[in-house]
């Protein structure tokens, strides 16, 4: 498997990831924060093909580029079904304080506890956790087989997600941290928003 990280938004950095299986060159876009330009050159450099965009919560510097790439592809998005209010929301996205306010009517919803397949390399999985605090929406994607997760904003390197914004909770951040993340292996790779990789027994020891 590829993990390709390109850290990008002019307001806030925001890491988006590609997940892609090296055999196939299928797979997943994660998180599409800006510059859908550059995100689409660097699929068609690496010809690589994007399955499903997947989205860790509605905040505007994890969704910027959504609208872009799927005009220009038709690829499917996936968010929480919490998260149709950030995703058509600009207060809730946070977008009402950009130029450009953002609104995304067309995901497909998810509810926590999916496996989410490639169809090309069916073996390749995610499942997703939801992991409500950061916003209502929070999830994190989870590969056991390869012993890593996509956490978005929920947990950092050292540190854990905002929890003042609309949707926010601190008491269930800290349960969503404590039930869904600390208690994946401890060889787990975590990739979060704004932070370097970091593992499950690392951030233990902050708990």
């Amino acid at each position: 498997m590829i993990v390709k990280t390109l850290t990008l938004g002019n307001v806030i950095a925001t890491n988006t990831y590609f997940y892609i299986d090296e055999k196939s060159k299928h797979g997943f876009l994660i998180d599409p924060a800006d510059d859908a330009d550059l995100l689409l050159q660097t699929i068609r450099r690496e010809n690589w093909i994007i399955e499903k965009i997947l989205l860790t919560h509605g905040h505007f510097d994890h969704i910027g580029a959504v609208a872009d790439i799927h005009k220009e592809t038709d690829i499917p998005y996936y968010i929480h079904r919490n998260g149709e209010k950030y995703l058509t929301d600009a207060t809730y996205n946070l977008s009402t304080y950009l130029a450009s306010e953002i609104y995304l009517p067309d995901a497909q919803y998810l509810s926590g506890g999916e496996i989410i397949s490639l169809t090309a390399a069916p073996q390749i999985s995610l499942e997703v956790l939801h992991t409500p605090g950061h916003t209502e929406d929070s999830v994190v994607y989870y590969d056991k087989q390869n012993a890593l997760a996509f956490v978005g904003d929920t947990i950092f390197n050292g540190n854990i997600g905002a929890t003042h914004f609309p949707g926010g909770d601190t008491a269930q951040i800290y349960q969503s941290i404590r039930e869904k993340i600390l208690s994946l292996p401890e060889n787990t790779v975590l990739y979060s928003g704004h932070s370097e990789p970091t593992t499950v027994k690392a951030e233990k020891a902050w708990y």
